[in-house]
């Protein structure tokens, strides 16, 4: 699986887990009624900038009703349908375009902005007839952002938000674990302006031919927006922030915001949700600063989808296909959501418990129940890394990953040189299977590390986040790395899991880079992987690939050690990675196993 495909797109516990398969589809008790609505209307901001809005009321609406808005920056009309949904079912809703798109006044300034906007539309719409004082929010994406945004500011009226897919800033977007990527300038191009820019932002062939030949000519990331044809101020000055520093913490709520923020919360992610490290490290902050009667009502769920499917559930995605019980009603757990939340009504049945998440894998395939994230793992258990005379370098003539610790080994090496743009062959060659293909992996032989389990006797269950732990040696200040784990079947089917990536310089902390003393054995730890569930069948084995990020679709690392945005391929250092798994460099992949559910104990 290439870069490209993860940027489109990541003991019994004392707690005990739940597994049920889903109900099967009932009829709405809650018909959906006639819609009015009204185009145009302005809200006004406490600058004087004016927002403008569509308002979808249930038609011939006598009562006040409480009242849902998206706050989005690709254009209102894009929710249409989501509007008249929800105003047929009982609720007032509005699009709003933020501030500098669509109609709306004012000049754009992504994410920052919309803290104190939220804040404003919350409270403005508290004072009109139709509106009960009760408020919230819909949305994924940006606009899953600007409802913790929003909720930052303590608007007194905001009763409930249910935040999907949301980026944390300096997190996951628009960079992951400090690596930027060059899909920056083409969402800044798609919001570029008032209007809608999504031809362009959909063309993949001119992304494509744009992305590849910046790769080749081994340019400077910092002036991709100039090669692009859109010289960015934004995109600069997110370049001048490489590391998690002020800047980046201005976007997000603090561990004070977090410990006062006293709503009921639901967020929902996905596997392969391309801002899963974002929407659950909003929900991890919270569940660690909020107090206890705040993380009661704060919810979970973890879908098996991939970014657009967290708001609209598909059964094939990238080569895989997931179970009936996967395609939830969104739509309508919302609408029980704010039901419960807003009308006094019945908590929505399928939150079982406070985590939901899909299992997924054959033989499994259904939903399954924890009171906390942790409790969904039972043990991390590790594999160590091993090879025979140091050769780990190739998918037919691997490395292993073994229960038992590895005694005296040589190391297992190769050798990434940053000029070398062979990996563009296949990054630039647009796959359906994205989530299967191999292809990546099978070019790139002799330049990787590979490592394989044997296969399993029996089917075993994970859940939750893997991690890895490998002492490192290299001969040059810094470099990228790039880990990723599979699901190799019996019949040689790949399923991509997760992964992780890591700067060598960030190693001990993303805030603070610090160049690697040469030929000095360092432990990296990769514990940013992201979140998987899933049944691995008896006669299949795991798939570690530990590999250089040398991809169309990120900042290229020329391993100097100096600004890498400023770097080009005059400055490119080849680098020689040594990785130790010895008696005194215990190398490891830790697998989440998962927790036993209660009805398999008895």
């Amino acid at each position: 699986m290439s870069i490209r495909s993860i940027v489109a797109f990541a003991a019994i516990s004392i707690f005990s887990s739940t597994c049920i398969a889903a109900t099967a589809d009932k009829p709405d008790p809650h018909p959906a009624t006639p819609v009015d609505f009204q185009w145009g209307v302005k809200i006004p901001l406490r600058d004087g900038v004016k927002l403008d809005a569509t308002l979808y009321r249930p038609q011939g609406q006598k009562d006040s009703l409480p009242c849902v808005f998206t706050l989005t920056p690709y254009i209102s009309a894009s929710y249409h349908d989501r509007g008249m949904y929800f105003a047929a079912h009982g609720y007032v809703f509005l699009t709003v375009d933020v501030r500098g798109r669509g109609n709306s006044e004012g000049e754009f300034a992504p994410l920052l902005q919309e803290a104190r906007d939220g804040y404003d539309v919350v409270e403005w719409l508290a004072k009109q007839p139709y509106c009960d004082g009760k408020i919230s929010m819909w949305g994924g994406s940006y606009a899953g952002y600007d409802q913790w945004a929003t909720a930052k500011e303590f608007p007194p009226h905001l009763a409930t938000i249910v935040p999907v897919a949301s980026p944390f800033a300096g997190v996951d977007f628009p960079r992951r674990n400090n690596i930027a990527y060059p899909y920056d300038m083409q969402w800044l191009l798609l919001t570029a302006g008032h209007a809608g820019q999504e031809k362009i932002f959909g063309d993949d062939a001119f992304w494509i031919a744009k992305f590849k030949q910046f790769y080749l000519d081994r340019r400077a990331f910092r002036t991709l927006d100039a090669f692009i044809g859109y010289p960015s101020p934004i995109f600069q000055n997110w370049i001048a922030h490489p590391a998690v520093d002020a800047y980046w913490d201005s976007y997000n709520p603090t561990a004070a915001q977090f410990a006062k923020i006293d709503l009921p919360i639901l967020t929902i992610t996905g596997q392969y949700d391309g801002d899963q490290p974002g929407a659950l490290t909003f929900y991890r902050d919270d569940m660690a600063h909020a107090p206890a009667e705040a993380k009661a009502r704060h919810y979970l769920i973890i879908g098996p989808w991939d970014h657009a499917g967290t708001r609209t559930p598909q059964a094939d995605m990238g080569g895989l296909k997931f179970g009936k019980a996967s395609l939830l009603d969104l739509n309508d757990l919302h609408r029980q959501w704010y039901d419960w939340t807003m009308k006094s009504g019945a908590k929505p049945a399928f939150l079982k418990d406070r985590v939901a998440y899909y299992m997924l894998g054959s033989g499994a395939e259904d939903w399954c129940y924890a009171p906390t994230l942790e409790a969904v793992t039972s043990e991390s258990r590790p594999l160590y890394l091993a090879s025979f005379d140091g050769r780990a370098n190739d998918v037919f003539a691997s490395g292993a990953l073994n229960p038992a610790k590895s005694g005296s080994a040589k190391p297992d090496r190769y050798v990434y040189d940053p000029l070398d743009t062979s990996s563009a062959k296949v990054d630039a060659v647009e796959v359906p299977n994205m989530l299967t293909d191999q292809r990546w992996i099978l070019q790139q032989s002799g330049k990787i590390l590979i490592y394989h389990t044997a296969p399993f006797q029996k089917d075993l269950d994970i859940a939750g986040f893997f991690k890895l732990s490998v002492y490192i040696a290299l001969d040059q200040p810094d470099t990228d790395f790039h880990a990723m784990v599979y699901e190799i079947q019996p019949d040689g089917t790949n399923v991509f899991l997760t992964d992780d990536m890591l700067r060598a310089r960030y190693r001990a902390s993303d805030r603070a880079g610090t160049l690697v003393p040469k030929g000095k054995i360092e432990r990296y730890d990769f514990d940013h992987f992201t979140f998987v569930a899933r049944r691995l069948q008896a006669g299949s084995r795991l798939r570690l690939v530990i590999a250089p990020m040398n991809s169309l679709y990120s900042e290229k690392n020329y391993n100097s050690g100096g600004v890498v945005a400023d770097a080009t391929g005059k400055d490119a250092r080849a680098v020689n990675v040594s990785l130790y798994h010895d008696a005194q460099h215990p190398s490891a992949l830790y697998v989440p196993i998962a927790a036993v559910p209660e009805a398999k104990k008895n």
